[in-house]
């Protein structure tokens, strides 16, 4: 199935869009849509513990020692993909959060604001953290919009996902419910 890259929600122009596309693009250090880099790999340790919170509010330790899994996501506002990605994410914190599954998104809009519309309309069930400066997303070797990491009980590396299409569902819940033991 392919997938059309829609503009965002809010009401902006197909060409102010572009320029937000672009610039995001940018300021992630050239994220392009061409998958993980190969900066984690599995057994792999955290390249950073901790994300930015909201304005104001302390960091978002990425692995917290108490989860039996845990699934960093890297998404942003503009990014089609990551509007399929949220529901499924939620469906995943109802599902294996009572085993131990802990999910955290870090958002990489440079302007929260653009994060709070896309999040108006689609909530999240699960942690965020907001990084604008992408740094978080340079440390894991993010190379496309959604990308993922999934940890084990020890913080571990235990597999790395980039992007996000209704195929990738199920082998995702399946590797999901692998780590919790399910």
């Amino acid at each position: 199935m392919s997938f059309v890259r829609r503009p965002p929600f809010h009401d902006s122009t197909r060409r102010e869009w572009l320029a937000q596309s672009a610039t995001a693009a940018l300021a992630l250090g050239g994220l392009g849509w061409s998958g993980l880099a190969a900066a984690l790999a599995p057994g792999d340790a955290l390249p950073v513990q901790s994300a930015p919170g909201a304005a104001g509010q302390p960091g978002v330790p990425l692995f917290d020692g108490k989860a039996r899994a845990t699934y960093i996501d890297f998404w942003a506002s503009w990014c089609g993909p990551c509007r399929q990605s949220f529901p499924w994410m939620n469906r995943m914190q109802a599902k294996f959060g009572p085993q131990g599954l802990r999910i955290v998104a870090v958002n990489l809009d440079k302007q929260t604001a653009d994060a709070q519309r896309f999040l108006a309309e689609l909530p999240a069930q699960f942690t965020l953290a907001f990084d604008p400066s992408a740094d978080t997303a340079r440390r894991f070797g993010v190379k496309a919009m959604p990308s993922s990491v999934l940890l084990g009980a020890d913080g571990k590396v235990l597999a790395t996902h980039a992007g996000f299409r209704e195929d990738d569902m199920a082998p995702l819940e399946a590797r999901l419910a692998a780590a919790l033991g399910a």
